[in-house]
């Protein structure tokens, strides 16, 4: 995979021959805040899935520096007594930047993982932030690790992280404060249901009032997923077979109302965006080197105004646009 990881276009022709191979295995993406024990609830997890009898493939996200663009990888560290398990494998990856905490590159190693065999793969996150909800497309199901005493409730609200979450873990739930952080989350569900209803509720009223005549109402929808809330403390192993009994559960509320399909087409979706985007930026970054010089060399112009950034970018664009 490190071929896939560092973005080598030979490996392009390998994943169009795994890609018909594709699409058999569940994937599992696991975020929340720095300090949660994502790392120590995956390790328990693992077990647990192999205990059913799964294979298991885990893509551990770290962050990249932004100095020497190389990444601690720590992940595999603290799996070792997995790493000599043939049923396992487990792979880190950096994030090269990327504002969703997921590389550009992990959606590959997802497809090359379930090309393997892999029953299961799991994808932990770097950790919660204002950007980081690319795993809810990336994954069918998405757990939400939090911990008592470490203010995840503000941190929910701002990363939008109630409409991430399929699964919430309390995480080291011996703790003092672990009841009241399930009050509330519990609570920020229900706020979440009332903020719709009175949404719901306005539109029929202004259609009502003001537009033309309603429509006939819709087919009945698919009773809508509550994502439970569940204590574990994964450290000492409780709470484990819980966890993944409520993802087997959500696994069949998506196969039993076709969400696993939509679920599939946003994945599909974002990574061929993803693809796409940086085809293009490969190309204008080659358009912009061969006519204008190398980028560290046009930035210096730029903070030097001796370039124009909009016009440069607007030039490159249209020299684009008509070699195409």
């Amino acid at each position: 995979m490190r071929n896939i990881d560092d973005g080598d276009a030979a490996a392009t022709a390998e994943l169009q021959a795994l890609f018909p191979r594709t699409g058999k295995a569940w994937v599992v993406g696991i975020t929340g805040s720095p300090g949660a024990g994502k790392s120590t609830l995956t390790n328990r997890l693992i077990a647990g899935y192999r205990k059913e009898g799964k294979k298991v493939g885990v893509i551990a996200v770290d962050p990249t520096s932004p100095f020497t663009g190389g990444a601690i990888l720590g992940d595999r560290i603290r799996m070792q007594e997995h790493a000599t398990d043939p049923g396992v494998f487990i792979r880190s990856l950096a994030t090269r930047g990327n504002l969703g905490g997921l590389s550009r590159a992990t959606g590959d190693c997802i497809r090359v993982m379930d090309a393997m065999g892999q029953d299961v793969i799991i994808v932990e996150t770097v950790g919660v932030g204002q950007d980081e909800i690319d795993i809810a497309q990336m994954a069918h199901t998405t757990i939400v690790v939090v911990v008592p005493g470490m203010g995840d409730d503000i941190q929910a609200i701002k990363a939008g992280i109630l409409e991430v979450a399929d699964l919430f873990a309390v995480n080291k739930a011996d703790l003092d404060g672990a009841d009241r952080t399930v009050r509330e989350l519990r609570q920020m569900l229900e706020l979440r249901h009332a903020v719709r209803a009175v949404a719901d509720h306005d539109a029929a009223h202004r259609m009502l009032n003001h537009g033309p005549p309603a429509p006939a109402a819709p087919p009945a929808q698919p009773e809508e997923w509550e994502p439970p809330i569940l204590k574990v403390v994964a450290a000492r192993d409780q709470g484990i077979p819980e966890l993944l009994g409520a993802v087997e559960q959500h696994h069949l509320w998506l196969d039993a109302t076709g969400q696993r399909l939509k679920k599939e087409e946003a994945r599909a979706g974002m990574q061929f965006v993803s693809l796409l985007r940086e085809r293009l930026l490969r190309n204008a970054l080659e358009t912009l080197a061969r006519e204008q010089g190398r980028l560290d060399e046009v930035s210096r112009r730029i903070a030097q105004r001796a370039e124009d950034p909009y016009a440069l970018a607007e030039e490159i664009a249209a020299r684009l646009d008509h070699a195409s």
